[in-house]
Order: C-alpha cells, then structure tokens, then sequence
C-alpha cells in the first residue's frame, strides 16, 4: 500500500506540474538587441506616479456637486495632457501590474509563485535603460527593479515594511511619506553640486509608488471616506510635486508625466481577477511631447458607457494596453524600448512630427521583430526539420525585405505598416510559445487515462470478488511484454533528444509508458469481469454508473456555478427515502434532510463582496456550542466521556467565539489589534492540531475533540455568515455517519458494532474486512460531493479575489502575503479535515480498509481533473484563461492533498499523546 501511495503521489504530481509546461512556461527570451529611435527625444526626464490600488472610475466620476475630488488632474486632462484608460491583465496583482507597466511584457504566473520582492526570472525594464533611476516607495515593488537593473544606477528608497498595516489609523500617511521624501531630494539637490548635475543630464526616471490608497480600500474599501479622502491626498500630493519638479528646472519644458495605477479594486476591497473594477486603471499624461487636451469631434468609439457618467466625453479618450506604457514612457525620454516589451505605441499621446512617429512605430517593430526571430529559431533548433511548421504570416526570408519596404515607404504608410507587422509579429511569439502545447497535451492525457485504467483494474481485481478465468494476455509472458514497452521507451528517448527537448518533456512523455505496461499486466481483470457478468446485477451496475457520471458531471458545473451544490444537497437529502432507510430509522432520516438543507443554504450566499458581520461570528460560535453540548452530553450519559472536558472544551470555543468581536471593535475604534486578543488567536491555532491527539481515541470523543479543537481556529478567522459553515457542516457529517450504519444494516451486512464503543486506535480484525459492494460507489461520490461542498460552500481560492484581509485581523494586521496567504488556506482546509476524519470513521463503520473506498475516490477525482484538463484554453478573455486553468490546478491539487490528507487523517483521529495519565474514574 505504501509503494502504491508513493507512486500515486509521483504521478499525480506530474500531472499537476505539466500544466505549467504547458501552460504557464515564461514567454521571455534573451539575447536581442536594443533599439531606440535616433531623433532627438521631446523629454529630457520622466516622472511616473502610480497610485496603487487606484479605480478609473474612483479618478474619473465628479462628485454630485459637479467639482471633482482631484481638481489638479482633472485640469490637467481638460486642458494640458492626453488621458484614456489603462486596461490590465489578470492577475490583477501589484507585481505584475508594475513588471507590465515598467517592463512592458505580462509576467507568467509561475513567475509570482517563484518570488515577490526579488526577480525569478531576469528582464529588462524602463529603469534599467534609463540613465539614472530613482524610487521612493514600498519595499514589495521597488526592490525588484533594482535588483534587475545592469550596472549600479537605479536608487530605491523604501519606508520599513511595518508600515503597511491594515489597522492603522490613516494609511494615506504612506503616501504622504514620499511626497515628502521626494520634495526633500530635490531640496537638497540645490546644495549639492554632483547630485544637481546628475539631475540635470537627460534620460532620467523618477518613480513615486504611493501604496495608501490600495491599503485603505483593502482596509475600509473604495467606497469609503478614507480611500476617497486618500485620492484628494494623492491630487494635491501630484500637484505640489510638480510645481517643485518644474522649478528646480526653472521650467524648461523638458518634463514628461505619467500618472496611473497597476490594478483597481473591487467593491469589497480585493483585487486580482478580472472584474472591470479591476482592470480598468487611470492614465493621465502631460508634459514634454505629450498631445494637450483634444476635443472630441465624433462620438467616441467606447460602448463602457462610463464617459457619459465622468462627463468626460466631449474630451478625447486614449485607452491603451498596460504593456503600452512602458514603450511610450520609452519613446517620451529617447531611450531603447525594453528588450521583452510587448506593447504597442499608442502615437495618439506623442505631440511631434509624423517623421518622428514613424521612425518611433519603426523602432518599436524592429524591437518586437527581434524577439520573434530569437523565438522562431529556438523553436527550430528544437524541432526536426521535417516536422517544423512555421508561422504562416512571417517567414524569416521575408523579414528583411519587410523592413526594407518599411523603410522607403512613405511616412503616411509606415506607421500602418509598422502596426501591421507589429501584430503579426504579437501573433507569432504566441504561436511559438505554444508550440509544443498539443504534443504535451496528448502525452499528459495518454498518461492520465492510462493510471485511471490501472486503478479501475486494480479495483476488479483486490476488492471484487469474480470468476477467475484464463485469458490470451495472461499467456503473454511479462518479459515479452516487457521487451516491447522497453523498445518503446528507447525510441521515446532517441526523439525527443534528437529534437534537444527539455528534460521535463521525457517525464511526460516517459511517464505512460509504465503506465500503460502494468495496465495490460492486469487487463486480463477484464476477462474475468466479462466472465462475470452474467452474476452481477447488471441493471444496477449500470444505474449507478449512469448516476455517478451524472453526479461528476454536477460536480464539474459546479466550479463554474455554485448553486448547483445546492442542487446536488437537494437531491441527496431525499437518499433514505428513497433507499428504504427511512422505514428502518425515522429520525436520523430527517435529521439528514434537514441537515442536507441547512448546508445546501451556504453555496447560495455570495463569495465575494460581503460586508463583515461580526454578531454572525458570535452565532457561529453559540451554534458550535449548543451543538457541541448536545454531544457531549449524550456521550457523558454513556459514560465515555469525562465530565471535566466539557468545561475545558467549552471555555475554549466560548472564547474564540469573542475575541473577533473584540478585535473588531478595536480596530474599528483605532486602537490596533490587542496584543492578548493576538496570543490567544496564535496559541489557538498552535495548540488546534495537539489538542485532539491528547483526548481519546474513542470514535465520537476524537471527532468532537477535532471538530472543537478547528472550529475554534475557523471562527478567529471568520467575518461573518461563513462561521455558522462548520457546525452545518459537522451536524451533517454525524447524520451520515450514524445513517451509513443503518445503510449496511438494510443491504444485509452483519457485524453491527455500538458507534460509541468504537475506538480509533484499535487493531482492524483482518477477518472482518468486507470485499467492494456496489453501495461503496456511493458512499465514495458522497465524501467527493462534500469535499468539493467544504471548498466551495463559503468560499472559494480560484478567485484570487475572493480573499479579504479582515479575515487574518486576529492575527496580525501588517501586511505579509505569505503568513496571511498560508492562514486563509488553514482556514480554506479546515473544512476539508472535517470530512476527512467522517470518510476515515465511516470506512471503520463499514468494516472496509482504508484503501477500497480512497481507491473509488481517486477514480472519480482523476475522472474530474481529466474533464477540466479537456476544458483548459489558452482563448477567450483572460478571466476566462485563468479560471479554466486555475480549475484544472483547483483539482489536481485537492487529488495530491486528498492523498497527503488521507494519511494525515488517519495519525489525527488513531494517535493518542500521553503526556500524562490521569486514573480511570469509572462511573456507574
């Protein structure tokens, strides 16, 4: 069992990892040259200000009294400068949203994974071609491009990490902060002759990040008094930057401004999904060579309907790309276009010659053209002559002769020709990028249904009892067998090294071949089920294949809506009546209708955008007590529980139940998180995976214990209706254990044993262990359908932005992704154990061994993960790109977890710490 664990384990992680192959493998390439456009630059300098967290319409919408809360930048766009929207990418993240805007290509999501303050990968950036660079801002942001950046000439000055807190009283006082450090460099600049001189030669980068507005709406959300007041801050901060800006230049007009924002924010105050709150970010540009203030002619092509509400649309509009910005930033000061920009320049915002543009169009071509033959000819370095395909819209050949084309048509012409060839030239990176996505799709699913197979067939042949027949593949001799799959696998190898594959690709491509080997090794199961059939209750058999392809295809429906959960508990709850059960035990029938109701309320209520609701916490917890108390006090009338661990047990959830209240009015009264509130919930969650192993290892003593001992976690990091989930959850959990008993009794199983003299920790009586029934089908959909019910029932992490800060606020309150990440994804498991710990009972109840029933849940697990890896696109909007994968990853990681869980389980409900005995008290 251990060596099939093991291996498992590996496949599946295989598995998982090649969606990243294939998927996610980063677009860059390197070694292209720079280009630059050789005419004179309109600017000598630059200053980008981006307002982290900033919406378009936040910075845009007037307020009712017609005036507008930023009254300097929307001069500005009414008369000096060109503005438009900013449209991003998902993830709408702040790393990325600034890679795109500074480095002008989309981080790969692996890429964020790998590293957040430092570079996983290296690119080039408008820093790093800039003469001289400097920064004021977050420690999260800056660093990266520092880090990145060839030579020693981009200077970063960060405030300490601990400012970035959640709770603090103002967090517009980040932004205050560099403000004021930015005045007092170019104050002291006056008196110091080598910085002045520095300051005064050309190509030069001033970045401002101001991360207040971002932490209020996180904190408060954009609709609040905080974040709104924290974008008039902002607005006045800008224009007395620039009044200072333009006087230490004694107002050469040399100064180009970008104003603009990485991500937006949705209405509950997260961000990075593709929510148009999200991804719609303001850009205001003014200053040297930038197009002043157009009036619009013409109804402008923008059917957002957003102009008419910001009364902005008699002015013209600009939207660009993020990725944009950085060529444009590029062309404004005169220097190369970062080597892996993908952007397009938006000419609309350059004020200068049409020879100048063109020449601008040209070099951005000739950028991106560069780094389509370095991809063209990586991909055809890798791939056999005979098999290599290339992009039809450009040849190599012909590259040349375009650009010549290029160069002597007229100037009216080539700015159509440059975009033209511009997006081919986008076209072809993708087609190459993506090259080999098929190939290693076809491996990866010839793999896939290969250890589906060996599993169903392992199956048949351990747990089913069938007639044992010869077969002609069972007189096939292994090492005939083996000699052919050996041939198979040199061949496999020869070609992928003749076509210089990476090593990743002989694991995909390698993996089915085992696979497949020890599928037809025990295909001779089929004869055998064949030989069968005529015993086998076949209309059964095929009622509850038919129901369970029914019941995955529900589970698939519901990642994408989650009220068919509800459904799915709707329908479940009607299983006793239906089975007869209810003539058998009146009583726990109901009690699993109406459990199955109350749970089928939570997939009902909203993931995202709920408002805390602190008096819900405290609901939770007086629920988790009454419940708990009805348990154990059932269990102290049996005498198998010790009457000083109720008070013990209840003190505890009582007291988680009150510290988010607690925490909550304090940080609503501007006190800070208390530092007694911070050791309880620290210690509570220390102590959550101990203090079950210290109490009995009696059936429903352990499950109480586990369930009191999480609970109390789940409510410190609850804000609301999602507390009342565990109790829901664990009310259904024992119906179904005490319900499945009835089950076996009602099919004709012997062997019933008392629910509350069974003990974890006992050793399984190999004689009484029951061979796979048709029945185990069921109870295997079941704990798949609650396992998907605990993920998705409150809440769920394929939407990144689903997470809400307030949730950690027991905790700690300065932001750290990484303690508050790993938090929300306790909280996210927590759920997850609860079912894991009933599966673990109910296969001791049913007198089956841990693997027979996991074996049925890894089939119908793979069977799920093999129907979203079908769904995968790489086509579409980009939200729906990223939830396609996201759910395929979603699956693939609860399959790896549920393995690992499996065997975590099994320690947490049979292992007992004896710290110390107590003497037996035996009550009569």
């Amino acid at each position: 069992m251990i060596t099939f664990f093991l291996v498992g384990l590996t496949v599946h992680i295989v598995f998982f990892l090649s969606i990243f192959d294939i998927y996610f493998t980063s677009p860059l390439v390197h070694g292209m040259p720079p280009h630059a456009t050789l005419l004179p630059p309109p600017a000598s300098r630059l200053i980008l200000i981006v307002a982290d967290g900033l919406r378009a319409d936040s910075l845009f919408m007037p307020l009712h009294n017609g005036s507008s809360r930023t009254p300097y930048l929307r001069s500005i766009i009414e008369e000096k400068g060109t503005w438009g929207v900013s449209h991003t990418r998902v993830p709408t993240e702040s790393r990325p949203g600034h890679v795109a805007l500074i480095a002008g290509f989309y981080e790969d999501v692996s890429a964020v994974a790998k590293g957040w303050k430092e570079n996983p990968v290296e690119f080039d950036s408008v820093f790093n071609q800039s003469r001289r660079t400097w920064c004021w801002g977050s420690p999260d942001i800056l660093p990266m491009f520092a880090k990145g950046a060839s030579g020693d000439h981009v200077y970063t000055h960060t405030y300490p990490a601990e400012e970035e807190d959640f709770a603090s009283t103002d967090a517009s006082r980040l932004d205050t902060w560099v403000f004021t450090q930015v005045k007092s460099f170019f104050h002291s600049a006056k008196s110091n002759s080598s910085l002045k001189a520095y300051l005064l030669e050309d190509k030069n980068v001033f970045f401002l990040h101001l991360l207040g507005i971002d932490t209020n709406g996180h904190a408060h959300r954009p609709m609040s008094q905080q974040y709104l007041n924290n974008i008039g801050l902002v607005d006045s901060g800008v224009a007395e930057v620039v009044s200072i800006i333009e006087e230490f230049f004694n107002y050469d007009g040399r100064t180009a401004y970008v104003f603009t924002s990485d991500h937006g924010m949705t209405n509950w105050g997260s961000h990075g999904a593709g929510h148009p709150s999200e991804t719609l970010t303001p850009l205001v540009v003014w200053g040297a060579g930038v197009q002043t203030a157009q009036r619009a002619t013409d109804p402008q092509p923008y059917i957002d309907e957003y102009l008419q509400d910001w009364k902005l649309e008699e002015i013209r509009r600009v939207d660009v790309n993020q990725a944009d910005i950085a060529t444009l930033m590029a062309s404004l000061i005169g220097i190369p276009i970062p080597v892996n920009s993908v952007g397009v320049l938006p000419l609309p915002y350059l004020n200068n010659t049409d020879h100048f543009k063109a020449q601008s169009m040209y070099t951005n071509a000739l950028q991106v053209l560069e780094q389509f033959k370095i991809k063209m000819s990586q991909r055809k370095d890798t791939t056999l002559s005979f098999f290599f395909t290339p992009y039809h819209q450009l040849d190599c050949l012909d590259l040349n002769h375009l650009l010549k084309l290029v160069r002597l048509s007229f100037v009216s012409h080539q700015v159509s020709l440059c975009q033209s060839l511009i997006s081919h030239a986008l076209e072809g990176l993708v087609y190459y990028h993506t090259y080999d996505r098929f190939f290693l799709g076809c491996s990866v699913v010839l793999g896939f249904v290969g250890w589906t197979s060996y599993v169903v067939l392992l199956i048949l042949k351990t747990h089913a009892s069938l007639i044992r027949n010869p077969s002609i593949l069972r007189q096939i001799p292994n090492h005939t067998l083996a000699r052919v799959f050996m041939c198979l696998a040199v061949a496999i190898v020869a070609f992928l090294l003749v076509q210089k594959s990476p090593m990743t690709y002989y694991i995909y491509c390698l993996l089915p071949v085992p696979v497949w080997y020890s599928v037809l090794k025990e295909s001779g199961t089929l004869t055998d089920l064949i030989h069968s059939a005529p015993s086998l209750p076949l209309w059964k058999c095929l009622s509850y294949f038919l129901l369970v392809a029914l019941g995955v295809e529900l589970l698939v429906v519901s990642f994408f809506h989650r009220a068919m959960l509800t459904l799915g508990l709707a329908v479940l709850s009607l299983w006793p009546f239906v089975c007869g059960i209810f003539g058998r035990s009146k009583l726990r029938s109901l009690s699993w209708f109406f459990s199955c109701l109350c749970l089928a309320v939570f997939p009902l209520m909203p993931v995202m955008g709920r408002e805390s609701n602190i008096h819900l916490v405290l609901c939770g917890g007086v629920l988790t007590f009454f419940t708990s108390a009805c348990f154990l006090f059932s269990l102290w009338q049996r005498s198998v529980l010790h009457p000083c661990d109720r008070q013990q047990f209840m003190l505890h959830v009582v007291v988680c139940a009150y510290v988010p209240f607690l925490t909550h009015s304090s940080l609503q009264q501007k006190q800070g998180l208390p530092l007694l509130n911070q050791i309880i919930s620290w210690t509570t969650l220390a102590s959550s995976l101990l203090v079950p192993l210290l109490s009995s290892t009696r059936l429903f003593h352990r499950l109480l214990s586990i369930l009191l001992s999480l609970t109390a976690t789940y409510l410190l990091l609850s804000t609301g209706s999602e507390a009342l989930f565990p109790p829901a959850l664990s009310w259904l959990m024992y119906v179904w254990i005490n319900i499945e008993q009835e089950a076996m009794l009602a099919q004709g199983v012997p062997g019933r044993q008392e629910l509350s003299t069974i003990d974890f920790s006992a050793n399984i009586d190999i004689s009484k262990i029951r061979q796979l029934k048709l029945d185990d089908i069921r109870r295997s959909y079941f704990f798949v359908f609650f396992i998907i019910t605990a993920f998705f029932g409150t809440g769920n992490i394929a939407s990144i932005n689903s997470f809400d800060p307030t949730s950690v606020y027991c905790f700690l309150t300065v932001f750290n992704p990484f303690i508050m990440g790993g938090l929300m994804m306790w909280k996210v498991i927590i759920p997850f154990i609860i079912v894991m710990c009933t599966f673990e009972t109910i296969q001791v109840v049913t007198q089956l061994s841990s693997r027979s029933l996991f074996l049925i849940v890894l089939v119908i697990s793979d069977l799920m993960a093999l129907h979203f890896f079908f769904l995968v696109q790489d086509y579409g909007s980009w939200l729906d790109i990223g939830t396609s994968i996201s759910h395929y990853v979603i699956v693939m990681s609860m399959t790896i977890f549920l393995m690992l869980l499996s065997v975590v389980t099994h320690t947490f409900t049979s292992q007992r710490l004896a710290l110390w005995r107590r003497p037996k008290i035996h009550f009569p």
